[in-house]
């Protein structure tokens, strides 16, 4: 039987007895079977409550047991990255192999380049986009076009 049972067979039990609820003893019976309706409410709220937080409480532990795997599966990755060495890749005769393997290698030394268009946008590229003489401005439209004769002439 739960609380709010309890309680009401309680309450059917006074009905029962007929009690004269004007004599002394009637009123404290009836006063203790009224507090213990209220206080049977209160503590079926409260339970409601903490099973409400319980399964919150739940949810919020798998979401960090998910965060926890992932952070600790990319901190296993960084130390497997660490242990590479140049001998595991003698099977791959030149760069390009690497990249169909989908290998993507960010300790390479490579130069960012920033030019400014006429628009205000500020484009950035590396050194094979400096090579081949010109880039499109993503915001204009405009093809910004690179020129090596300054180069050349220090050169010689």
């Amino acid at each position: 039987m739960t609380i709010s049972e309890k309680s009401a067979y309680l309450k059917g039990l006074m009905d029962g007895l007929n009690l004269d609820t004007e004599k002394a003893e009637g009123k404290l019976i009836s006063a203790i079977v009224d507090l213990l309706g209220d206080v049977t409410k209160k503590v079926t709220d409260i339970e409601d409550t903490t099973i409400a937080i319980s399964d919150e409480l739940d949810e919020i532990e798998e979401d960090l047991d998910a965060i926890e795997d992932y952070i600790l599966d990319e901190e296993d990755d960084e130390d497997y990255d660490d242990e590479w060495d140049e001998d595991d890749f003698d099977d791959y005769e030149d760069e390009d192999d690497f990249e169909d393997e989908g290998f993507d290698f960010g300790d390479e030394e490579t130069t960012i380049y920033e030019v400014k268009c006429a628009c205000g946008n500020v484009i950035a590229f590396d050194e094979d986009t400096l090579e081949e003489g010109s880039i499109i401005c993503d915001e204009c439209g405009e093809t910004l076009e690179f020129s090596f004769d300054d180069e050349d002439e220090e050169e010689e």
